[in-house]
């Protein structure tokens, strides 16, 4: 097994205006409820998300009266196209910002980059962010891209899969990956309590990692051991992301946290054997925060207590759920933290599917 990848470098980015958990709630609540009982629920929902504020492209202003703070959501539901449209408007600056941080940390110039990866699952459009990152970083008009779609929480691990082969396949390869994604374009009118959960938990941000063959040093954040994926059998309910008239429709089933319970700790033990570990010797988590109850779930599989994952809890109160860029955050948080190695991220997508990356 190649030992010889490293990650050289993490950038993160968000949009540049925030909101409280709930000040969002009084927003929210007039396009779903219509009774006095559904706006009870409704605050008790968003307050057991444990999310303590979000950053939105939506967002005009952080402060002043909460009616001026957007005009993207009224009366009527947005369409997909007006989402769409500002969804276009918004990733390239994200994906930029987060991106240079990568390559000013790793120390890397642009022209190096051989590779592109770009991962997002909230948006669509061509030419993408990755040709704004091409652009406006000045890499090589003749860099390699490869795009990671519609993989949801996990496509960053997904999406460092690809990298470690490209780097592997060929030592000379510096591979940029950039993560961005935009959840908050697509709240949902009316009163389904599920749709609700989602409304509640998801954010906007950017990640990105610079890749590249190197033995670990100072330098280095992580070197990338390995990578494991794992589709449950008869889950496809469990977890969903579909095209709607009026944006992207989360589907997130309360059976969600039974096969975590089910299904994740054979799996996950399996796979650390294979590299000579056990749950116990791992000495990191980064495990992707989809939501309070996934967090409970993993930690009641896996028999570890809520300081194992108190990064991925304290990501989740400060920025929500960003989807694919959210393990980034973590492993940026973790290493800055000083957290012991190895670290196993993990993260779960649509299917019901696990993809895990071992980093030491």
């Amino acid at each position: 097994m190649s030992t010889n990848t490293r990650i050289a470098g993490i950038g993160t980015a968000l949009p540049p205006h925030r909101i409280l958990q709930s000040e969002a709630a009084t927003i929210a609540k007039q396009f779903s409820c219509e009774t006095p009982a559904q706006e009870r629920l409704f605050e008790t929902l968003y307050r057991r998300a444990g999310v303590e504020g979000r950053n939105s492209v939506v967002l005009r202003t952080s402060e002043g009266p909460l009616e001026g703070r957007q005009e993207f959501y009224g009366g009527d539901a947005p369409t997909t196209r007006d989402r769409m449209k500002r969804y276009e408007e918004s990733a390239g600056a994200l994906a930029v910002a987060a991106s240079r941080t990568a390559l000013d940390e790793a120390g890397t110039d642009p022209e190096r980059v051989t590779h592109l990866v770009t991962v997002s699952c909230s948006g669509f459009y061509a030419p993408g962010f990755d040709v704004a990152l091409i652009k406006r970083l000045e890499l090589s008009r003749s860099v390699a891209r490869t795009h990671v779609g519609f993989m949801g929480c996990q496509g960053a691990l997904n999406g460092l899969r690809a990298a470690r082969a490209f780097v592997e396949a060929d030592p000379r390869s510096v591979v940029l990956l950039c993560a961005v994604e935009l959840c908050s374009l697509h709240l949902q009118y009316g009163w389904d309590a599920d749709l609700i959960v989602a409304n509640a938990l998801f954010a906007d941000g950017a990640g990105a990692l610079v890749v590249e063959s190197g033995a670990a040093d100072s330098t280095a954040c992580y070197r990338v051991v390995a990578s494991a994926s794992a589709l449950i059998d008869d889950s496809e309910d469990a977890m969903s992301w579909r095209v709607g008239d009026h944006g992207f429709t989360m589907t997130l089933s309360s059976r969600v946290p039974d096969i975590i319970n089910g299904h994740l700790r054979p799996w996950l033990e399996s796979w650390l054997r294979l590299h000579g570990l056990g749950l116990d010797d791992v000495g990191s988590w980064a495990v992707h925060p989809g939501g309070p109850r996934i967090l409970s779930a993993f930690e009641e599989a896996t028999g570890l207590d809520r300081a194992a994952l108190e990064v991925s809890h304290r990501v989740l109160a400060d920025h929500g759920n960003m989807s694919s860029p959210t393990i980034l955050f973590i492993l940026d948080r973790l290493r800055r933290e000083g957290g012991a190695k190895p670290v196993v991220a993990l993260a779960f997508g649509p299917g019901l599917s696990v993809e895990a990356a071992l980093l030491d």
